[in-house]
Parts: structure tokens; sequence; C-alpha cells
């Protein structure tokens, strides 16, 4: 059961910002297009995953595709030579899990019904892949259980006080998983990266007009 903190945290969120809408995109898009977001901002990943479908519009196409021009195609999303091969070997390595499977290629929805532990491990295994990638594969396109922590979760759940202060983003998800309820997840993600982004920034906070004051530990130590 969710502390009375992370329920009124829930509730001025969705108040603020609403309830987010569901993403449509598959779950192989959605990992290739969190890779590319790596190390960059959405525009850019946004520019490039545009740029890749229109050069090929399979990812089967894109798996087979000489390595340079999948790194020119996706250049605007930055470490491109390091992201277009990574693309390709998890195309390839989900091409032969598809084959082991009996299954259609490039399909890795069979993650849907592994136990959620079991789909972090075999995203993770993924060269480029890490926890945050895995938990948006799985949250967003799967509908599965996994909370994601971005930079903005990460500094504003540490001003909320919801995790210490130091705390790894890595051992922030297992941290939040445990203080969210699984049903908000979704939401309570979005929400939270919306305010980072609105009002609780890295560099100026704007505690003077944020709907979370008297829940927040930042702000009650600031405050004048």
């Amino acid at each position: 059961m969710a502390s009375s903190k992370v329920k009124a945290i829930h509730r001025l969120l969705l108040k603020a910002y609403g309830e987010p809408e569901r993403s449509p995109m598959d779950a192989v898009s959605m990992l290739i297009c969190t890779i590319l977001s790596q190390n960059t901002n959405d525009n850019n990943r946004d520019r490039a995953y545009t740029a890749l479908r229109k050069e090929f519009p399979t990812w089967g196409q894109v798996r087979d595709a000489p390595t340079r021009q999948v790194i020119a195609a996706i250049r605007s999303a930055g470490l491109a030579n390091q992201k277009g091969p990574r693309i390709q070997g998890v195309l390839r390595r989900i091409t032969d899990e598809c084959k082991s499977r009996v299954m259609p290629e490039l399909n890795i929805d069979f993650l849907a019904d592994l136990p959620v532990e079991d789909a972090k491990r075999w995203l993770t295994s993924l060269d480029g892949v890490g926890p945050k990638t895995a938990a948006i594969v799985l949250l967003f396109s799967l509908n599965r259980p996994a909370f994601p922590v971005d930079t903005h979760v990460h500094r504003v759940t540490t001003r909320l006080g919801l995790i210490p202060e130091g705390t790894t983003a890595e051992k922030a998800h297992d941290l939040l998983e445990a203080l969210v309820p699984p049903e908000w997840y979704y939401a309570f993600h979005l929400n939270v990266i919306a305010h980072g982004r609105a009002v609780c920034k890295a560099q100026r906070p704007q505690c003077e007009i944020c709907p979370l004051q008297k829940r927040c530990e930042y702000f009650a130590k600031h405050q004048t």
C-alpha cells in the first residue's frame, strides 16, 4: 500500500499535469528509440528515429544494412558511431531469440509473458541496454510493472525525499518500484518528468510555484 506522502504527490501531479496518454509504439521500436535517446535530448532522438525509419522502413533492413549507413541516418542523436553498431547488434540478438522460440522475426512481445525480473534480465543482457531502457520498454510498450528512472525522476524524487540523497539511479529503480503502486507507475513516471521539466528544474527549481511544496524536503530545507 502506498504511503500517504506518495498518494498525496500522485494526486497533486495528476491535478497539475493530467492522466498521460498511453504510448502506441511496439516494443522493438520503443527499444531502438530509447537507445537513440541515450545522452541526447528528445528533439535529437526524434530526428534520428524519423531519419532511420525513412531510410530503412523495416527493422530487418536496419539490421542488415551497412553499418556506415545506419550511423549516417542516426547522426543527429549523437554518439552515432556507438549507437549504430549497438542497434544492429540488438536486432541480431532479437532475431536469434525469435528463431529459438519459433516465433515471428524481430518481435520481443514474449517478454510480456515472462516474470518481470526475467524480462529485465533479458533486456539488460543486450549491449547498450541498462535498467532505465529496460524499464521503459516494459512499462511503455508491454504494460509491465517496471519503473524507469531518468535524470528528472532521480532529481525530483530525491528532492521530495522519496529516495535518500546519494542514491544511485540503478538503486532508485528498486526503491521507487517498492514505494509507488504498480498501477500508478505510468502516470507517476511521466508526471514527475513533466514536473522536473516545468518546475523542479536542475539549476533553478521554481519552488515558489510548486504544487508539491508541502510534501517536499528540499523546499522545507531551503524556504526562507
